[in-house]
């Protein structure tokens, strides 16, 4: 899913997502110390779909965003622009051919971690189901 990781980092290059997070996209986890406004990119299962004559993969991915501050606010707009960059999205994957990216679940969730304000934020996880021809 090399190639599948590639193209979501190219498509959120130059985006309003990718102003929201400063350019912070992690794929698995983000480092220690992370600077908040931040997102992690997440692979949570990989099921081959084989027929007679073809191969697909489907994919589901999370998008994990995260905020610090008080309010729900800045995830929230993460939100969207996460929305309006993947739902439905064309997608280039070197190889492949996706043949969708559909929106599965979204849950907002007020965490208890420690931040620079305080011991709680903002964590809004999106998943994505993506079928892609290989």
């Amino acid at each position: 899913m090399k190639n599948l990781t590639n193209a979501i980092f190219e498509k959120i290059s130059g985006s309003l997502l990718n102003t929201d997070i400063g350019g912070r996209l992690y794929k698995g986890q983000a480092p220690a110390g992370a600077v908040y406004p931040y997102a992690v990119f997440l692979l949570i299962s990989d099921v081959p779909d084989l027929t007679f004559s073809e191969n697909y993969e489907d994919v589901l991915i999370q998008f994990s965003l995260f905020s610090s501050l008080p309010s729900s606010l800045e995830v929230e707009n993460m939100f969207t622009h996460v929305k309006a960059l993947y739902d439905e999205c064309d997608l280039t994957i070197t190889g492949e051919t996706l043949v969708w990216m559909k929106r599965q679940n979204a849950t907002l969730m007020l965490e208890e971690y420690t931040t620079p304000n305080g011991t709680r934020g903002w964590h809004y996880a999106v998943d994505y189901s993506v079928y892609v021809k290989v």
